[in-house]
């Protein structure tokens, strides 16, 4: 299919093949692969309205004869990207932000959108695929100690910062990355903070969380169901039980907060720009006060990204996701001003030699991490800065926790204030490692 050149509010070309705005991912994703150019474009386009001006921003999409499906239309705001049918674009109203498909964009006039002082609209762009963080894996519990040995003694991206802990002895209660963090001994547990995990949804069935979940929603057009275990492995750092059956040592933070699920990623851990906003923009109006994502791609800045962000810290909420794993500047959405940057550490506190840099506003354990993974395995180990960022979540609903004030930006500046610091650059650790209360 002929592609087509877009221009940007700020006068930036952009290029994609047109796409439906309903378009599932796999179909999104095959399209790609016939274009074979490479890019992570998804052939539809992301709207973002200037702040406070969504209203008019639906109705100049409307006035361009966009048939507009919006969020609120769906039970609390949980629409899938392939529920809206015929219509052209998807509205976020929760964080200004709409989903417009490729043709409804070129059949419409919007490929010749111009900013102007007076328009509601602040940017076109493309939508990007996003992924699981790429360079994770999956280990048995059984093998846990000589690999976390032999990656010890292997040393890391710099040097081992020294440590009063007994670590080898605090694991067998604990897993590394929560003593590190200093969760055993503090006394707060998350209650009454909502953690959204928008990832590859949750195993629902998992023992180690009766009763735990408080909501959960699909943006995908796939049960909830993890089938994947990137989502299921993220939850559990970030909210898993204080005390798990028999041996298994502590490995979730915010063990009583309530846990809503939102399954942004297919069971293949991939999805779209649009699939995520989506889950951002139920975070939010569902008020979540903690929003972790340990997903995301090697692409630059995207304005929806930023204004999501924006509405979550103006709603006492705070988005937190990972740097990324490809040794490179980091990604998005977490290059975005307005979502918190989380980098990975190894077990010795150094950089992994993966996690990226630069925008960076802290770090966390992120090698070889124990948690959950769905039945019948139940537990395992994972590597990335996916494993870091839901660390980061965990330690941030503590926090939240301690004071109704501690909200949004606030609750930003207190996991930074009381980081622990690092003897390393801030583009690799930010303001150190996140520390519990």
């Amino acid at each position: 299919m002929a592609r087509r050149r877009v221009r940007g509010t700020k006068g930036t070309t952009i290029n994609a093949a047109p796409a439906a705005t309903s378009a599932g991912v796999e179909a999104l994703l095959l399209a790609a692969l016939a274009r074979g150019d490479g890019s992570l474009e998804t052939g539809r386009y992301l709207v973002t309205y200037k702040e406070g001006a969504a209203p008019e921003g639906v109705q100049s999409l409307k006035a361009r004869g966009l048939r507009v499906a919006d969020a609120r239309d769906f039970t609390e705001s949980q629409v899938g990207i392939e529920d809206v049918g015929d219509a052209d674009a998807l509205n976020f109203p929760a964080i200004g932000v709409a989903l417009v498909g490729g043709a409804s964009m070129q059949a419409r006039g919007l490929a010749a959108f111009e900013a102007s002082a007076d328009s509601p609209i602040e940017t076109i762009e493309p939508e990007y695929f996003a992924f699981a963080e790429n360079s994770e894996y999956l280990r048995g519990f059984l093998r846990a100690a000589s690999t976390i040995a032999a990656d010890i003694g292997a040393g890391g991206s710099g040097a081992a910062v020294a440590d009063d802990d007994d670590l080898e002895a605090q694991v067998l209660g604990a897993t590394w990355g929560l003593v590190r963090c200093k969760v055993p001994p503090s006394t707060r547990s998350g209650l009454g903070i909502k953690v959204a995990v928008l990832d590859t949804g949750m195993d629902l069935g998992h023992p180690d969380f009766p009763g735990r979940i408080a909501a959960t929603a699909s943006f995908v057009g796939q049960p909830v169901q993890d089938l994947h275990s990137h989502g299921t492995h993220c939850i559990g750092t970030a909210c898993g039980p204080k005390a798990p059956a028999g041996s298994t040592p502590r490995y979730g933070i915010a063990h009583q907060a309530r846990i809503f699920v939102g399954k942004v990623l297919t069971n293949s851990g991939g999805g779209t720009s649009g699939s995520v906003l989506a889950g951002m923009n139920w975070a939010v109006a569902n008020r979540c006060q903690v929003i972790s994502m340990s997903l995301g791609a090697q692409t630059g800045v995207q304005a929806a990204y930023t204004a999501a962000g924006n509405a979550a810290l103006a709603n006492g909420c705070l988005i937190i996701a990972a740097a990324g794993n490809a040794a490179a500047a980091t990604g998005a959405p977490a290059n975005s001003p307005s979502i918190m940057s989380v980098a990975s550490l190894d077990p010795t506190l150094a950089p992994s030699a993966f996690s990226n840099f630069g925008k960076v506003e802290i770090a966390a354990p992120g090698r070889d991490v124990f948690s959950s993974v769905p039945r019948p395995t139940r537990y395992g180990f994972k590597s990335g800065t996916s494993m870091a960022t839901p660390h980061v979540a965990g330690v941030a609903a503590l926090w939240a926790q301690t004071s109704p004030s501690l909200r949004g930006l606030l609750l930003w500046r207190k996991l930074q204030a009381t980081a622990r610091p690092l003897p390393f650059p801030v583009a690799r650790v930010g303001r150190g490692l996140v520390q519990a209360p």
